[in-house]
């Protein structure tokens, strides 16, 4: 699956399980083709197949554990003593069927059989046994959600994903759904609306759509919330079967060939029933080799910035940019309004498959049923006990998390931006997974707790709400339609109520949780609902956001373009719709992604300092998760050294002879006489004038019985006199005990 194995890394750590005396590890094919692990091993007594796995899962990546375990009473060696992996491979089938029948039990309701079906279809798996655990099998959030979707059109049951997350096995989830399957009422189903229905007032907009449309009246013409699709196609591309192919994704999604109107003081949808989608070409060939990367990012990020005018159809561009002959680029940017990250897969996906003269199913319905189903289903007591839990939620919640930034916030919030890398290594990634397994939740879960000490850390305060993206595909009728569904969660994390990271993750984890379970609330209802005074220089309930891509890839997965080869262009952006949006994607066995800044709040250099103190963070939590958080180290090594060693290494070679300071400055007045020493609310002293106030003092002290061994009070207001007046002390022998005359006069008498 694009993932790197070694073999001799998993035989390693098998074989320093206590049980098990020697182990090989081989990859074997099905008889369809796809490779899978197969261990073999001679252990000192029986251990099962479970056992093993869960050795391997605290120590390696789900990617190396293999799903077949062999015991033998001794590895097969060759005539030399090595190891004879031939005779391995020779082993028969059966002799491994056996072994993995061992892990598989069957289902033994028709619920537990329907589930499996769901979790194998879902998964991708061939088949799936009722013991089984999701997340064991390669499940996330996103999958989670899929799950739900499909256990509603087949059980007509509101599955929450706490149940998924709390039973993730079949024969456990089972069991909780007959129980719900006595107490919840779905929601009805989404349905083809007659388009006739909107003649007259029009189609309404989603309460998402709603909120981008009102967003756009506040700063009409910016390009804050373009969606822009770059990618670079090698081969000999026909632009027109592309064009084509462009023209079909826009007959089958509404979406694309939407524009907004305002009618009687309300957005409306205005569906087009055919709309020209144009491809733009240029040729950028014949410019010098050296120019034309140049060019093609310079053209990218200029058409990712071009705005949209929401009245006008379509609102998608697409243009391709010729490079070579087999060379080219495609530019595609769509309004949010009409798309959103999941969707741009979809469309890319269909692309692909069209160009290559694939059949693609209609999809079941178009957005606005969506639209009108979401309105019609989210109101009154439904509607009513979504928003409470989130009232109750974020009750008392600041409404501003205050960070450090290196100019003050405008009046009016900008969202001129820029984005510094972040990629994770392949070692702390799994150690994110490990964690999160072993505590029953997501890689997601973790980052959010580390993520919100780290805000906790910055800015001072001990109450912090983040904001998440998600999906909003729950249904299934959704998860094939180009529009914009992905909602946004307020995640507040309360860092005072966690002792050690370890309990920051399960209140992360709670959060999560119920959140995911109130999810149908629109974010901008939730606004509506808890703002009462909106500002302009900040966004409302957070000013913080974290997104971890588990959304298909966009040039993965999609069916190929007759030969050709397909992938991601990076656009640079200048967009920040945040004050800071931290993006990571899961990438084999990394975790790849960036910290995007608001320029007008962070430096570049502020946000590269942020995003490695996230990494450190979340190296010592995973590390040590009981530790206390205020005890898990910021800084990574060098900049600790930078800070304790470097700058903290202020020691200088003192003078040869030790000679004290007064002596210093009167070697100084002896050199420069006329040079400036001192200056104080316009009085300016040369060293020669301090050195003959200092030595006037000092010989007066002296006839007083100042010297060595005594000390002398110095009550002045700070002043050039006061300056003098110690040189004098000094001079004299004496040591000066200072009496700051603003002090109480019996903290003075106590000090004399």
């Amino acid at each position: 699956r694009g993932l790197r194995i070694e073999l001799g890394e998993i035989e390693a750590v098998l074989s320093a399980h206590p049980q098990v005396r020697e182990a090989a590890v081989l990859v074997r094919e099905e008889r369809r083709g796809e490779p899978y692990l197969v261990a073999f091993l001679a252990s000192r007594s029986e251990v099962g197949p479970d056992e093993l796995r869960g050795w391997l899962r605290g120590r390696l990546p789900e990617s190396m554990v293999p799903p077949v375990f062999v015991r033998l009473d001794s590895l097969p060696l060759t005539p030399n003593g090595k190891l004879d992996r031939k005779a391995l491979a020779a082993i028969a089938p059966a002799r491994h069927e056996r072994d993995r029948l061992e892990t598989y039990v069957a289902p033994s309701s028709l619920t537990e059989e329907v589930l499996a079906g769901i979790f194998a279809e879902v998964l991708r798996h061939e088949r799936v046994g009722v013991r089984n655990g999701f997340f064991d099998l390669g499940g996330h959030s996103l999958l989670a959600t899929q799950v739900t979707s499909r256990v509603r059109e087949v059980f007509g049951v509101e599955l929450p994903l706490r149940e998924l997350f709390e039973e993730p096995t079949v024969a456990g989830l089972a069991g909780r759904l007959e129980r719900l399957r006595e107490s919840t009422v779905p929601a009805p189903p989404i349905v083809p609306i007659p388009r006739s229905l909107g003649e007259d007032g029009g189609l309404p907009l989603s309460f998402a759509q709603q909120r981008l449309w009102f967003l756009e009246r506040l700063a009409p013409g910016s390009p804050a919330y373009n969606v822009p699709l770059a990618v670079r196609i090698s081969g000999l591309l026909s632009p027109a079967l592309l064009g084509e192919a462009l023209e079909e994704v826009a007959r089958r999604h509404e979406a694309l060939r939407t524009a907004f109107a305002e009618r009687e003081g309300r957005p409306i949808q205005v569906i087009a029933p055919s709309v020209r989608l144009p491809l733009a070409m240029l040729d950028l060939s014949g410019l010098p080799e050296s120019r034309r990367e140049t060019e093609l990012v310079c053209r990218a990020t200029a058409e990712a910035l071009r705005p949209f005018d929401l009245g006008t159809r379509p609102l998608v561009r697409a243009a391709l940019l010729r490079l070579a002959s087999d060379d080219h680029a495609l530019l595609v940017t769509m309004h949010h309004i009409v798309t959103d990250g999941w969707s741009m897969g979809i469309f890319l996906r269909e692309l692909t498959a069209l160009y290559g003269g694939l059949e693609v199913p209609e999809p079941p319905v178009q957005y606005a049923d969506f639209a009108v189903w979401q309105r019609a289903w989210l109101q009154g007591n439904v509607l009513e006990a979504q928003l409470g839990y989130w009232r109750q939620r974020l009750a008392g919640a600041p409404a501003r998390l205050i960070l450090p930034t290196d100019r003050p916030r405008p009046v009016v919030e900008t969202h001129r931006g820029d984005s510094r890398p972040l990629d994770l290594t392949p070692a702390l990634a799994r150690s994110v997974s490990a964690l999160a397994r072993r505590e029953g939740a997501t890689p997601f879960m973790v980052l959010l707790a580390a993520f919100a000490a780290l805000l906790g850390r910055y800015s001072g305060q001990d109450d912090v709400v983040v904001g998440s993206p998600i999906a909003g595909r729950n249904r299934r009728e959704t998860e094939s339609l180009i529009g914009l569904f992905v909602n946004t969660l307020a995640l507040r994390v309360e860092l005072t109520g966690a002792p050690d990271f370890l309990g920051l993750l399960r209140q992360a984890r709670r959060t999560a949780l119920d959140a995911y379970a109130h999810q149908d609330v629109p974010f901008e209802r939730l606004v509506e609902e808890l703002v009462t005074e909106r500002e302009l220089g900040h966004s409302p309930l957070f000013q913080v956001m974290l997104m971890v891509q588990n959304t298909p890839a966009l040039a993965a997965g999609g069916a190929p373009m007759r030969e050709l080869e397909l992938r991601p262009l990076e656009v640079e952006s200048e967009i920040a719709k945040f004050e800071l949006t931290l993006t990571l994607t899961p990438l084999g066995e990394e975790l790849t992604g960036a910290l995007e800044h608001n320029t007008d709040l962070f430096d570049g250099a502020t946000a590269e300092r942020l995003a490695r103190h996230f990494a450190a963070l979340l190296e010592g939590a995973v590390a040590a998760p009981e530790s206390p958080l205020p005890e898990i180290p910021l800084l990574a090594a060098a900049e600790r050294h930078q800070l304790l060693g470097e700058w903290n290494d202020t020691e200088i070679g003192f003078p040869e002879g030790g000679r004290c300071v007064h002596e210093l400055i009167q070697e100084q007045a002896r050199r420069t006489p006329e040079a400036l020493a001192l200056s104080f609310e316009g009085e300016d002293l040369t060293y020669a004038d301090l050195e003959a106030r200092a030595n006037r003092l000092a010989h007066h002290l002296r006839r007083l019985g100042a010297g060595p061994g005594t000390l002398v009070g110095v009550s002045l207001e700070r002043s050039a006199a006061m300056v003098a007046a110690l040189l004098g002390v000094l001079k004299s022998g004496s040591a000066y005990v200072p009496l700051d005359p603003t002090y109480p006069k019996d903290r003075i008498a106590y000090v004399v």
